[in-house]
């Protein structure tokens, strides 16, 4: 792809909300070496957010996998073929957005060999978790890095820095999202996302609630969440005064607003921790059951990972977490204390 004036590019990551906002550096980067090009978007239902608006997508495809997922997804392999594009790049390694790579007319179809659809790839790369460069153990790197790799294979001049806080992400935020949390910012102000999809990825409730007691003599604690988790934080800050719960009265974006002139953002390894990255959020990050070298930390300036190291032989039990800790005794929460998540600020 050595001329890219007028082609059409087509992304897909059709994983979570967060592998979601990670690919945003990755369509700027692409932008940035073909400026010429018209990049697409392919990605799930509600996730959709995070990317429409952004000035590097010219269009976002929705793949809506309610009432219908495999009739939805043909309806759009169909409409996607016809706007012929020159490249494909799949940063999903799941059989449906492989389907989508290999039925696309394009010469060119980077991708990642744990994709079960591998074989219609003209270009492949390896996925590893952890992804350790030059087989340095104590190095690795972070996802936005190894999703690099597909352009690298197009274009072999292009350089991975192995810097990774030099490629925060980016969301489509507007002045309507920082109107909607000025009034949260009048004073200092702490921002504490306690919520997880996974059990074992978030730092305990009894520790949140440590951590509140002592944070809201300093300033504000506004707690943010999905409208489900609003339980969960009025529970972590009954009778603490300074606190206020806004679960499920602000979008993702308006999160992310709030979150950028926090005094100190606190998020366990889930999606809120993206927002904050993108946003150069100062951030403590939390990481139970799960390890950095997973290539998921914050990728903020002012960003640290607080975890209990490798103390735990079981750890980490999982890439995403689980429902409840396999061995019963979920140390790589409780173990963590409350002070050294306090000193972080």
């Amino acid at each position: 792809m050595n001329d890219a004036s007028s082609k059409n590019i087509l992304i897909i990551q059709t994983a979570f909300i967060g592998d979601t906002i990670l690919a945003s550096h990755f369509a700027r980067a692409v932008k940035e070496q073909y400026p010429d090009s018209k990049i697409h978007f392919f990605l799930r239902k509600g996730n959709e957010s995070v990317i429409q608006g952004l000035p590097t997508i010219e269009k976002v495809w929705v793949w809506d996998k309610a009432g219908g997922k495999t009739k939805n997804l043909m309806r759009l392999i169909g409409e996607l073929r016809k706007i012929k594009f020159d490249t494909v790049f799949n940063l999903h390694r799941h059989f449906n957005s492989g389907l989508v790579t290999s039925l696309m007319h394009s010469k060119v179809k980077a991708g990642f060999k744990q994709n079960p659809l591998s074989i219609f790839l003209t270009h492949k790369a390896d996925h590893r978790i952890p992804h350790r460069p030059e087989e340095n153990e104590k190095k690795f790197w972070h996802e936005v890095q190894r999703n690099l790799q597909l352009l690298q294979l197009i274009d072999p001049h292009y350089k991975i820095s192995p810097d990774m806080k030099s490629y925060r992400p980016e969301l489509p935020l507007l002045p309507k999202h920082f109107e909607k949390v000025a009034k949260h910012k009048t004073a200092e102000y702490f921002v504490v996302a306690p919520a997880s999809v996974w059990f074992t990825k978030a730092w305990s409730e009894s520790k949140y609630r440590e951590l509140t007691l002592e944070i809201s003599r300093r300033g504000k604690v506004i707690f943010i969440g999905a409208a489900g988790d609003k339980d969960l934080c009025d529970r972590i800050r009954k009778d603490i005064p300074n606190t206020d719960n806004l679960c499920g009265e602000l979008n993702l974006l308006d999160s992310a607003a709030l979150m950028k002139d926090a005094k100190r953002v606190f998020v366990n390894d889930s999606a809120p921790l993206h927002l904050a990255s993108c946003v150069n959020a100062r951030t403590t990050a939390i990481f139970c059951s799960t390890v950095p070298a997973y290539g998921y930390i914050p990728l903020a300036l002012d960003s640290v990972v607080v975890d209990v190291g490798d103390s735990l032989p079981c750890r980490s039990c999982g890439l995403h977490g689980y429902k409840a800790c396999p061995l019963g005794h979920f140390k790589c929460s409780l173990d963590i204390e409350v002070s050294r998540v306090i000193e972080t600020i």
